[in-house]
């Protein structure tokens, strides 16, 4: 939680160096993002490669663990899909790509915003990537303070869907409180293949 207040604090400061042109900075001229988002692509495939319980979580899988994490994409996108209704301004497939970040707050911002903007123009494709930013960001937040809530009245499996990508990380100490210990291995897999699935489907609904 406190690296979320952070990564939004730093969010609303560029704001305010942007308004004010403190640093002259243009976003079109500048490849600076595409950096960024390379870096942050380095840094999942340097997390996954790294983890001590990969090896001990795919010699330990059972194909039914994979129904934890197809019930989290299909219901964050159903879902997503109705928010479009209430929206106006933005399609249903603009609202799936926020959806699709799962958590994964810096990664889906900056795919949106690269992907968008040749559709909608630098200022939308930078409204849409900021609101999966806070959308992304607030999932995590509810995920760490509703874990308690979450696994008393909807199960131990609940906290591990709302988490995201956050369920192998961030969330993990929570889930392992009020799921179990049980639940460690199930909430790492479930993940680590969120986290490889964030990419493939913000792209494919930022370009339908």
């Amino acid at each position: 939680m406190k690296g979320s207040i952070i990564v939004l604090l730093f969010f609303i400061a560029g704001c305010i160096l942007g308004t004010l042109d403190i640093i002259p900075f243009d976003v079109q001229e500048s490849n600076m993002s595409m950096y960024i988002l390379y870096a942050l692509m380095l840094q999942v495939g340097l997390s996954l490669g790294s983890s001590n319980n990969l090896k001990s979580i795919i010699k330990d899988f059972k194909p039914k663990y994979l129904l934890i994490p197809i019930a989290t994409v299909s219901g964050t996108l159903l879902f997503s899909a109705f928010a479009s209704l209430l929206l106006s301004q933005w399609s249903i497939f603009d609202c799936m790509a926020v959806g699709s970040g799962f958590a994964y707050y810096s990664l889906s911002s900056i795919l949106i915003t690269q992907f968008k903007e040749a559709s909608l123009g630098v200022q939308l494709a930078t409204e849409l990537g900021t609101i999966a930013l806070l959308a992304n960001i607030f999932r995590e937040m509810m995920a760490l303070l509703g874990t308690p809530l979450l696994a008393k009245y909807f199960g131990k499996l609940a906290p591990i869907s709302a988490a995201g990508v956050n369920s192998m990380d961030v969330v993990l100490p929570m889930i392992t409180k009020y799921s179990g210990k049980d639940m460690i291995p199930v909430a790492i897999f479930h993940g680590i293949l969120i986290d490889l699935s964030v990419p493939f489907f913000v792209s494919l609904f930022c370009r339908l």
